[in-house]
């Protein structure tokens, strides 16, 4: 799947600014609907490392109200949370209806960080899959509009953007040890990520698969992909 995304994609800064003001105030008036309508809804960003993600988050909630949404940047499980199962921490942080929550990284980790580091068994994270479908499954029988991205770059693009952040002092904070070693492992994280989208798109929770080497195109993309399906959900 990940062969097929046209990582060339570009937009002009001048349809750039346009688009980001019109989407922005679509999004703005369909919060509130959001928050009217009582439907909880859940944004999940998956990605590479230094492939936007934040950059996509800032745009999709610049305009909203900060009362209406919260944002979840997701670690290494830690205290209560790493003695429980591992969708545990999520159900707790689920949006209660009419709110909006954002993932920054997700129980997507289950298949993809756990997967690959081997923090957990081979059993279950194959197990996860399902559990992960089940769970999202529950989400949408209760009125939640699911959405789910990969944000996709290219090893080039991506090793860019190490050096660019390593030579820049308001940036360097972003790169760590960790960034450059999962960088040695990309092969592995493609294939878990294949599997990944694979058997984890469903009707009801599909993955949109983000082009991201120009970051113009992706940030629009993502706020272009939420505003239309709220419109449809929330007629």
């Amino acid at each position: 799947m990940l062969e097929k995304a046209n990582l060339k994609l570009k937009m002009s800064r001048a349809n750039y600014d346009r688009e980001l003001t019109h989407l922005q105030n679509e999004l703005h008036l369909l919060a509130y609907e959001v928050y009217a309508q009582k439907r909880p809804v859940v944004i999940v960003f998956e990605g590479w490392d230094a492939a936007g993600k934040g950059g996509a988050i800032k745009r999709l909630t610049e305009r909203i109200d900060p009362r209406g949404y919260v944002v979840w940047p997701i670690a290494a499980p830690q205290g209560e949370d790493k003695e429980r199962h591992y969708l545990y921490r999520f159900w707790r942080r689920l949006p209660e209806k009419g709110q909006i929550a954002l993932f920054d990284r997700s129980w997507y980790g289950r298949v993809l960080v756990e997967r690959v580091e081997g923090f957990c068994p081979e059993a279950a994270w194959q197990r996860a899959y399902a559990e992960i479908n089940q769970f999202e499954r529950q989400l949408t029988d209760f009125g939640a509009i699911v959405f789910k991205f990969w944000m996709h770059v290219s090893q080039e693009e991506q090793l860019r953007r190490f050096k660019e952040r390593e030579g820049s002092g308001y940036k360097s904070w972003k790169l760590t040890d960790e960034d450059w070693r999962n960088r040695g492992k990309w092969e592995d994280y493609q294939q878990a990520v294949e599997d990944m989208l694979l058997k984890t798109s469903t009707n009801t929770a599909p993955w949109t698969i983000v082009e991201g080497n120009d970051k113009l195109h992706a940030r629009i993309k993502v706020l272009k992909t939420v505003t239309d399906k709220l419109k449809r959900e929330l007629e």
